[in-house]
């Protein structure tokens, strides 16, 4: 582990104002009971039985509502009065400011809405899984619509003179403005749409000898996704790997799980997916101990969360050195004898007629992301009837990426995210972006022909350390203008994502 571990109780805040104290205190509750909702939902996707779905929904909504209450009644509200004043140090202003943010956007949102809104999410999973699995959207339409109401009704509560979209968005990033965020799309699709075209142009396949020597069966994929953990130092006390119809993430500096899936034609698609939520999980086992339960202690926004799963996946796995390093442990497990070299071509293959977002290369994964987001905006606005999306979505798909599905379980139904929320896919372009940045300050600090040789050598605590120092250590103390800025130096640009992918895609592909 890059961060070194505390005891919780090791570092109480004695010296802190009373009411400081009595703060902290009563927002710990919100996010332990937060927490808790989390382990409830881990389990929903990985270990609960089918049929306990219903209960599931209301025990979930059940802690929603009380954590509102939390969060949103007069005692709060009178806590929060009560620091106003009171010298404070820059981080436990902090503190004050992101408890008061939450409790000030929520306070309007009546209980009712929170609590229907958690139970409605809750029972979409099922729909959402059984529609997908029998390629069957308007199955899930109905339940689809009924939830884009609710997150309209959510926001509207929250702020009712701004655009509900908009709303929806600062849930997962509070600080970067949605503006900002349309800008950068603009610039990845002036420097990646040329760049994709010169790929294809090229002429250049890259063939992949893991794809060539398959099917595999799940142990198999599992031992090698247990494998890179183990090179990564994973910590197995503080997290673990199971399998889910969607990766993800879940927990806290103490307990950071995560999921992956495995393709038996594709042992790469499981791997990267693994590394990928790594990455996630390094973020929160970086968060300070003694500050669990504190803004302090928890992630920023969705898009610094995307940034350290897209760091450890694109500049970590998919690179030259860590292949050279690693090929051997990858041939063991799958039977090749593939070299480093073809091992990091087969996991930076562009094929932009691939279908799904969580299997797209690492340039057009961004047109998926810019697709998704103009229908959902679309949806959210009323500009399209929830009957229109799988026609706009081909249509799309046909626009941007040349391809169109067979089947709306490969087309509008292959994510999970518009069973619990809207607004919440520009994250993870926001995450390569900042992840490329990052990378580039990161290499500014240590060196690169150093970097480069720990990626190779398999020692990856200096880069987890370097992550901890400039940004998992924070938590929420800075917006996120203000943490990128203490990272990198300067503010967020695609100038480094676009100056990468022009690199190594040039070099692969002879351009």
């Amino acid at each position: 582990m890059a961060a070194p571990r505390t005891d919780l109780d090791s570092t109480v805040d004695d010296d802190a104002p009373d009411a400081y104290r009595d703060l902290l205190g009563r927002y710990a509750r919100v996010a332990n009971l937060e927490s808790g909702a989390g382990v409830l939902y881990w389990d929903q996707q990985v270990t609960m039985p089918e049929g306990g779905a219903p209960a599931r929904g209301k025990q979930l909504a059940a802690l929603s509502a009380t954590t509102h209450e939390k969060l949103t009644n007069d005692a709060m509200a009178d806590a929060l009065d009560a620091c106003e004043g009171i010298a404070l140090d820059d981080e436990r202003a902090a503190n004050v400011r992101e408890i008061r943010r939450r409790h000030e956007r929520n306070r309007s949102l009546p209980e009712e809405v929170v609590e229907e809104l958690t139970e409605q999410q809750s029972a979409s999973q099922r729909v959402w899984r059984e529609a997908k699995a029998e390629d069957d959207f308007d199955r899930f339409a109905p339940t689809l619509e009924t939830l884009r109401d609710l997150h309209v009704e959510r926001a509207e509560a929250i702020a009712p003179d701004r655009p509900a979209y908009e709303v929806m968005y600062e849930d997962g990033e509070p600080y970067l403005p949605l503006e900002r965020l349309e800008e950068v799309f603009e610039e990845l699709k002036a420097g990646l749409v040329p760049l994709i075209e010169a790929i294809e142009a090229s002429g250049v396949d890259l063939p992949s000898p893991f794809v060539a020597a398959g099917p595999y069966d799940d142990a198999t994929q599992r031992g090698l996704s247990e494998a890179v953990l183990d090179v990564l130092d994973y910590p197995e006390d503080r997290g673990r790997l199971d399998v889910s119809a969607h990766p993800f993430t879940s927990g806290n500096q103490f307990d950071a799980r995560i999921t992956t899936r495995f393709k038996p034609d594709d042992p790469m698609d499981a791997f990267t997916a693994t590394v990928h939520e790594f990455g996630h999980a390094s973020y929160e086992l970086g968060l300070p101990d003694a500050r669990f339960g504190e803004p302090l202690g928890a992630s920023l926004s969705s898009g610094v969360h995307e940034s350290q799963s897209r760091f450890w996946e694109n500049h970590v796995a998919r690179t030259e050195p860590f292949w050279e390093g690693f090929v051997g442990e990858a041939n063991d497990h799958l039977g090749t004898d593939a070299t480093a070299r073809e091992a990091y071509a087969a996991v930076n293959q562009i094929y932009p007629d691939n279908l799904v977002r969580v299997e797209a290369d690492e340039l057009t994964y961004h047109l998926h992301i810019i697709l998704r987001c103009e229908i959902d905006r679309a949806f959210v606005e009323g500009d399209v009837g929830v009957s229109e999306i799988p026609a706009l979505w081909n249509e799309k798909m046909a626009d941007y990426l040349g391809v169109v599905p067979d089947t709306d379980t490969d087309g509008c139904l292959q994510d999970i995210h518009w069973s619990s929320r809207f607004a919440a896919f520009q994250g993870y372009t926001i995450g390569s972006v900042l992840a490329a940045q990052l990378d580039h300050a990161m290499r500014a600090d240590l060196g690169d022909d150093r970097v480069d040789d720990l990626i190779r050598e398999g020692d990856f605590d200096p880069l987890w350390a370097w992550m901890t120092e400039n940004v998992h250590r924070h938590g929420r103390r800075y917006p996120t203008d203000e943490l990128v800025a203490e990272a990198t130096g300067e503010p967020l640009t695609a100038e480094y994502f676009l100056d990468y992918v022009e690199t190594k895609f040039g070099d692969l592909y002879d351009l």
